[in-house]
């Protein structure tokens, strides 16, 4: 198991999440108000539309590097396993276990050491 390997699944997963979601066909996400607004032949980067949707439109991954190939390779060439790799290490420092009532927590490990002294232990 590779903790970058893990990390490149993560993003996967989520944009695949995205991607399930579907298209809406909508008045709102076929935008003709922005074609209203600047009108053919312009760029709709500006319109309200635009600007009410550009956050939430698309999967925006954290973890690939888009840039043109010119600019990634001026700026060190780092692959994905690289940021992968740091990818990782922050999560695990940034971590914070959510919170656990002591009382469940003390429930949960007298459950495991039940269940482990039910059965032999197994190579698998």
């Amino acid at each position: 198991m590779s903790y970058e390997k893990f990390m490149m699944d993560v993003d996967m997963c989520g944009a695949l999440h995205a991607y399930m979601k579907g298209l809406q066909v909508t008045e709102e996400t076929l935008g003709f108000e922005a074609l209203a607004q600047f009108g053919p032949g312009e760029h709709l980067f500006g319109t309200d539309h635009t600007l009410r949707h550009y956050q939430t439109a698309y999967w925006d991954t954290g973890f690939n590097d888009d840039q043109p190939f010119e600019t990634w390779d001026e700026q060190g060439s780092v692959d994905a396993a690289t940021r992968a790799n740091a990818q990782w290490k922050q999560v695990l420092n940034e971590f914070e276990a959510p919170y656990l009532d002591i009382a469940k927590d003390q429930a949960l490990l007298d459950f495991i050491a039940r269940k482990k002294a039910s059965m032999p232990d197994a190579w698998y």
